[in-house]
């Protein structure tokens, strides 16, 4: 092996006497860098970004609980046992479709509540919060978790022994889909950002974070698949796959939907002139 992606030797930060478990502090430093980026996108909207500043001091601990609580959900077998390892975040198991649910219906009730402008909110934070999800994941590179399938390309992950699923003990590197997802999230975000605007120009105001959504979820579908972590299953297929399945199909409708038919306003024009022109009931009948 020429090239690998050695792991961390240790899932927390010291600094001094105090220790950092690194999966938490990572989560923090991507929902304050989530919070920055939304807050500039509302103020440049027309907003007042303390409106974004107010969501989120309740919306990230509603995604947080969520998170946990979907994930406790769909790997019951693993806490029936031990239920005070439910509240140990530190040790990794946080479900993206819990977060989204509860701090999306947070967000809602903060922002409607201050009288701020939900879809400016949501076309802002359709941005933030991918870059949020993709520095998070890079906690799952200090607890050596959320790998796939063993590989010999050069940037295989290596994994230590202890941390290796049985079955996989002698392989060495395996597929590093926490990094997959890091970069697949920051290039969903990049999208939302630069390509949407220019590609429907159209599109209803909040309607861009259902498409954050679906972006989100073709590239999660992927990445699920080369996972090899113990996981509930349904129909022998991995309980995120299938909510991936169903939450893309939701949010292509809600994309749909978010798309004007109504002509631009340049071709509307044109058209009542030439209507005009040709003798049409603002015209001169006269003639």
């Amino acid at each position: 092996m020429f090239a690998a992606i050695p792991s961390p030797s240790t899932s927390s930060i010291q600094i001094g006497a105090l220790e950092l478990r690194a999966y938490g502090l990572m989560i923090a430093l991507g929902a304050l860098l989530a919070v920055w980026i939304s807050s500039r996108r509302y103020e440049a909207s027309g907003g007042d970004p303390s409106v974004v500043h107010r969501m989120a001091t309740w919306a990230i601990p509603a995604g947080i609980v969520g998170a946990r609580l979907y994930h406790v959900a769909t790997d019951f077998n693993r806490f029936r046992d031990n239920w005070l390892e439910i509240p140990q975040l530190w040790k990794g198991g946080l479900g993206i479709w819990g977060a989204v649910a509860g701090g999306a219906l947070v967000a809602w009730w903060s922002v409607k509540r201050d009288g701020g402008d939900v879809p400016a909110v949501f076309d802002a934070t359709a941005v933030g919060i991918p870059v949020a999800q993709a520095i998070g994941r890079v906690g799952n590179w200090f607890n050596q978790e959320l790998f796939g399938r063993p590989t010999d390309l050069p940037w295989g992950l290596e994994i230590d022994v202890p941390k290796r699923p049985m079955g996989y003990l002698d392989s060495e590197t395996f597929h590093p889909t926490f990094l997959y997802e890091a970069i697949w999230n920051i290039g969903v975000a990049g999208f939302v950002a630069f390509a949407v605007p220019r590609l429907f120009p159209n599109l209803k105001k909040g309607y861009s974070w259902a498409v954050y959504v679906a972006g989100y979820t073709v590239g999660r579908l992927w990445i699920e698949l080369l996972r090899i972590d113990k996981a509930t299953e349904l129909f022998g297929m991995r309980v995120n796959v299938w909510t991936s399945l169903v939450v893309l199909f939701a949010a292509v409708l809600v994309v749909m939907r978010g798309l004007r038919n109504e002509p631009p306003k340049v071709i509307e024009n044109q058209a009542k002139v030439f209507h005009t022109e040709a003798g049409g009931p603002e015209g001169d009948r006269s003639a």
